[in-house]
């Protein structure tokens, strides 16, 4: 994966690890372990004498049926993101709002609808959550999607047929569904479809003033960070004692753990975020 993003060049030296296998480095030992986010994402446990401390990385600790699912590590000190780490963010069923994507199909058939998806991870999923409520028919790929999708295949997943747009006519877009980053989604690009409607597939299209920003007509609220359940709930079952909480809504997360009796402190990390859902909300936002 890294290979296909950055290039053979990407690291001096590569070392293949297996979820669960366990390194060992002088009286230290390092496993990873599932973190649900995308095809091969590994949480970090590092374990020293009597102390384990384990940085998530970017999770969700629900099934999505592109990558192994979250894994809880039992833990004294555990790193977590917060992402979505404020109480307004729950995600709710992925199905439904794939459900939501196929009715507007079926309700307009004259127009292509355009799926605006993070390259890595998002787009798969939405694609392979499209088969699981039946959805047969070939779905559409921007070009820089291609690689990724099709690597993903080639790891067993299953995403059933899928098409290039390029080279395709605007009137055979007709009634079709076709996934592009997106930037792409407010772009000269779209003008290949007749008549687009704009979805875009995001957790922060729980906030309405970002739907409305972007220009979104169809916003779906998929996400592959956990929400505000789902990092309370992780943060509980790992039993840890200490938590440190980065990338997204510190504050909010901090206070929670403080208020059940953890220790807890945002971590600052820099360049730690990911392209598509890495920006954060203002209280205004999130109640607009």
């Amino acid at each position: 994966m890294m290979r296909l993003r950055y290039g053979d060049d990407f690291a001096g030296s590569t070392q293949a690890v297996r979820y669960g296998e366990e390194i060992r480095l002088g009286d230290v030992t390092v496993k990873f372990h599932p973190a649900g986010h995308v095809l091969g994402s590994a949480q970090i446990a590092v374990s020293c004498k009597d102390t384990c401390i384990v940085a998530s990385g970017d999770y969700k600790d629900v099934i999505d049926p592109t990558c192994a699912p979250f894994e809880v590590v039992p833990c004294d000190v555990f790193i977590t993101e917060a992402t979505f780490g404020l109480p307004v963010f729950r995600h709710g069923n992925a199905a439904d709002e794939v459900k939501k994507l196929l009715a507007s199909v079926a309700l307009f058939p004259e127009r292509a609808h355009l799926v605006g998806a993070y390259s890595l991870g998002k787009a798969q999923r939405v694609i392979a959550l499209l088969r699981e409520q039946g959805y047969d028919a070939p779905i559409y790929l921007h070009g820089a999607m291609e690689e990724i999708t099709h690597y993903y295949q080639s790891r067993g997943v299953a995403l059933g047929e899928l098409r290039a747009v390029k080279g395709m006519k605007k009137a055979d877009l007709a009634g079709t569904i076709a996934l592009a980053p997106p930037s792409a989604t407010s772009d000269i690009w779209t003008r290949r479809f007749p008549d687009p409607v704009t979805a875009f597939a995001s957790g922060w299209m729980r906030v309405r003033a970002r739907a409305r920003q972007r220009g979104v007509e169809l916003p779906l609220v998929i996400s592959d960070h956990a929400d505000w359940d789902g990092l309370t709930a992780t943060i509980a079952a790992t039993g840890a004692g200490e938590v440190w909480v980065t990338h997204g809504q510190e504050d909010a997360l901090v206070h929670w753990c403080k208020a059940h009796g953890l220790a807890a402190r945002p971590l600052d990390l820099v360049g730690y975020g990911d392209e598509e859902e890495s920006e954060a909300v203002t209280a205004n936002e999130a109640e607009a």
